[in-house]
């Protein structure tokens, strides 16, 4: 990864990490889970709006071959995950949630071996299920039973899963679009789902407080809007799984933000379940790079 590539995924990793603590303090502030994305995904849309229209920018329109997949990596990318994330994080922590994405990197492996026919030796299958055992971990940490799977914690999983997806099938777009062209795409593909809350919108807009108006138009504009540019152009100069691996550290910040902000960490057995998931694919990098050499 060249120095440009790593400091635009680091710079985006360290937005994203203090999301979490973000939609919490959003929630807590009068703001339902659809309420928020909705909000959120208007002010990132509105953002690119304002940039495609500013004189000079040059914006393009996508081809027509290309809005179909531009559609589907919205809704998935951006509905799926951050709903999953929003109404996940009512009843689960903004630590243990980043630790659930944090993991997404095992879900990357997978997809690349199922979709994009990559090859994985047996160390990495037995890197890949020793991360899964981490996720289970996690899983129970924040669950109230000690063998049940929360529904906030499902909402987190299958969120991270559908990041996962976005990441892999969204760079070879990035060979014909600039990256701030197809965050636009997607983003605004993301918000039209997000209009089924309309109803009783305003009323919570009124009722929320200053806190979570000031958190919520920060989601939308750094988080939200300018970190997928960075993620993009991140992904657009380096290889996909070496700006990924970057998103190991996404946990640690959201946990520490969260400490700083909500006075929130998560349990024992979640930080130990993460750092046996993240630590899996860390050794597990390490070994095939250390065999190709």
């Amino acid at each position: 990864m060249n120095k440009k590539s790593f400091l635009l995924a680091l710079f985006t990793v360290l937005i994203w990490g203090s999301a979490f603590s973000g939609v919490r303090i959003s929630l807590q502030g009068g703001y339902s889970a659809g309420h928020l994305v909705l909000m959120r995904f208007l002010i990132a849309s509105s953002v690119f709006i304002l940039y495609a229209v500013f004189p000079g920018t040059n914006f393009r329109l996508p081809r027509r071959q290309d809005i179909l997949k531009i559609l589907l990596l919205g809704f998935v990318g951006m509905s799926i995950y951050h709903s999953g994330v929003t109404f996940g994080e009512q009843t689960v922590s903004a630590g243990t949630a980043s630790m659930f994405i944090g993991s997404g990197p095992i879900f990357i492996s997978l997809i690349s071996v199922i979709f994009l026919k990559e090859h994985l030796s047996r160390t990495g299958w037995i890197g890949l299920f020793v991360g899964f055992i981490g996720i289970l971990l996690i899983t129970l940490g924040s669950s109230d039973s000690s063998f049940s799977m929360s529904g906030g914690s499902l909402l987190v999983l299958i969120a991270a899963i559908a990041t996962s997806f976005f990441f892999v099938f969204q760079k070879p777009l990035l060979s014909i679009y600039r990256p701030i062209e197809l965050t636009a795409y997607v983003i605004w593909a993301g918000t039209l789902p997000f209009l089924i809350f309309l109803p009783d919108f305003l009323d919570t807009v009124e009722n929320a407080t200053l806190g979570a108006h000031l958190s919520v138009v920060y989601l939308g504009i750094f988080p939200g809007a300018i970190a997928y540019v960075t993620w993009a152009a991140a992904l657009s100069l380096g290889k996909a799984s070496s700006v990924s691996s970057l998103i190991y550290a996404e946990p640690v910040i959201a946990i520490i933000v969260a400490w700083i902000t909500l006075n929130e960490f998560p349990s024992s057995l979640s930080v130990f379940g993460g750092f046996i998931a993240i630590s899996s694919v860390v050794i597990v990098g390490w070994f095939e790079k250390r065999n190709c050499t």
